[in-house]
């Protein structure tokens, strides 16, 4: 059987007259894209014509919510009341939803941005709170989320459609998850080792640590950052191992979890 497998891009993360990463180039390179919602980065003519240029490349567009902090980038963690979040995911799905249908796409999945994530991927709760709120707006949506986390456990639980996600550029920690960045070797960005990482994980059905661990889980999609000015070469780097390697590139279907 062929190994498959979606490369994804965070994007859409510019604003007003400020532009974050070369989107157009990207969406040549990858099968789905994440793109702000207008909290952590992005405003609505952002979001048009990152989701229209989507749309033209046949790529699958997925709302990307994070933490109202358009000047920590969304990286700052924060303590908002799980209602309030909820709303917040929500309002960011909602119009995720809006400008994708105006420029004739829809939002295929979902995907918490930054910090967001970053808490949510260890913590249910919070974890629960931001995928029921996206499933309240969009039942039918496939949450993405990083793979062999408290994400996963939640998502089996709930029994929604499910991607689950590995980095490219990040370094893993024992336990699935990553590596804070401000910490030494927290980034990669030797495009030839990032390759060489997906590939090899992608064969072993495991996110495989840098002190040797081996997490068997789903891998259904591989994320590459958009905001780094090396990011187009390091997925097109990515991109060309896998299918070197007899992987093929291709959009998630978003199976419930077993």
């Amino acid at each position: 059987m062929t190994l498959s497998v979606d490369l994804n891009s965070d994007m859409g993360e510019g604003f007003g007259p400020w532009t974050m990463g070369d989107d157009a180039s990207l969406l040549k390179i990858v099968t789905s894209a994440n793109i702000a919602c207008g909290f952590h980065a992005g405003d609505p003519d952002t979001m048009a014509k990152t989701m229209a240029m989507a749309t033209e490349n046949g790529v699958g567009i997925g709302a990307h919510p994070g933490f109202a902090d358009l000047m920590g980038f969304g990286r700052n963690r924060m303590q908002v009341p799980l209602g309030t979040l909820a709303n917040q995911v929500r309002y960011q799905v909602g119009a995720a939803q809006a400008m994708a249908r105006s420029v004739g796409g829809e939002v295929r999945h979902f995907k918490l941005h930054g910090a967001l994530s970053n808490m949510a991927c260890v913590d249910a709760e919070m974890a629960r709170t931001c995928y029921e709120a996206a499933l309240d707006v969009a039942p039918d949506i496939i949450i993405m989320g990083l793979a062999a986390t408290r994400m996963e456990e939640v998502c089996r639980d709930l029994g929604c459609k499910w991607a689950g996600e590995i980095f490219a550029d990040r370094a893993y920690n024992s336990d699935g998850t990553l590596v804070d960045r401000r910490l030494p070797g927290a980034m990669i960005h030797d495009p030839a080792e990032a390759a060489r990482n997906m590939v090899n994980m992608v064969k072993a059905g495991a996110i495989l640590t840098g002190d040797g661990q081996r997490l068997e889980t789903r891998i259904d999609t591989i994320c590459v950052h958009g905001d780094s000015s090396a990011a187009v070469r390091l997925a097109q780097s990515v991109r060309d191992g896998l299918e070197d390697a007899g992987i093929k590139l291709k959009a998630f279907r978003g199976d419930p979890l077993s």
